[in-house]
């Protein structure tokens, strides 16, 4: 893994988390695209659902890039069943590059990367208010924002040595993300969310204003069935790309 500067971003280890108060304010969930119509949803499936004010907040983000510079959102609600699939692949995939890690490291290491689904604190990506986005051309192809590096190894969003031009696009959605409002998991240069559990650690909040939230699953019977067949596909990120088959 790279180096990145510590100084920036605020560390959001799970016992803060589950130390937050949750006082749900029962804000809907809302289709993306009914809101938020200038941000592209490129992953059929993406559940295309989000809190109202993050939908409103992902809105002014998109309208606020460069022309010719668009807002993609790759993910967005989750349910738990999902976020429990990814979590155990998580740590399967650390476990097979790093087989003899103590069960405590095996965790820190995993929850770095994805939230436990079973822990105080819901996941972001659960409650409605966490996205992960990355920023694309007109044409819809994403613009660099990792070179010259490989899969995980440029995730710290404070990440040192990226090319000239994948910090400055890095440093864009950054400073545009954060202008409307979101923070960002500094581990995970592609994640912001406001009003869960993360938001409040990272931005000193005595609490959070989201708790888990559930959707009809006929709404996105088919999302799941799309991801679920994905995810066949997926590779270990902690692999080189020629490694990972």
């Amino acid at each position: 893994m790279i180096s990145f500067d510590r100084s920036r971003g605020t560390p959001e280890p799970i016992r803060a988390l589950n130390r937050i108060p949750e006082r749900e304010n029962g804000e809907p969930l809302v289709l993306l695209a009914e809101v938020a119509p200038s941000v592209l949803i490129p992953r059929p499936q993406t559940i295309p659902y989000v809190r109202e004010t993050v939908a409103r907040m992902a809105e002014s983000a998109a309208r606020a890039l460069p022309q010719g510079v668009r807002l993609a959102v790759t993910d967005a609600w989750r349910p738990r069943d999902r976020q429990r699939r990814i979590y155990e692949w998580m740590t399967r995939c650390v476990l097979e590059v790093w087989p003899n890690t103590p069960l405590s490291a095996l965790r820190r290491r995993v929850n770095r990367w994805v939230a436990p689904w079973n822990e105080k604190a819901p996941p972001g990506h659960c409650t409605g208010a966490a996205i992960d986005v990355m920023l694309a051309d007109d044409a819809g192809e994403p613009l660099d924002v990792t070179s010259p590096y490989d899969r995980f190894q440029a995730a710290p969003t404070y990440a040192h040595g990226l090319t000239p031009t994948a910090r400055e696009n890095r440093m864009l959605l950054v400073d545009t993300m954060l202008s409307v409002g979101f923070s960002n998991c500094r581990d995970e240069w592609w994640h912001y969310s406001y009003g869960d559990a993360g938001w409040a650690v990272r931005l000193g909040f005595p609490e959070c204003i989201y708790g888990e939230v559930r959707l009809d699953p006929a709404l996105y019977e088919e999302q799941e069935r799309l991801w679920l067949e994905a995810f066949k596909e997926r590779t270990n990120p902690f692999k080189p790309s020629d490694q990972s088959q």
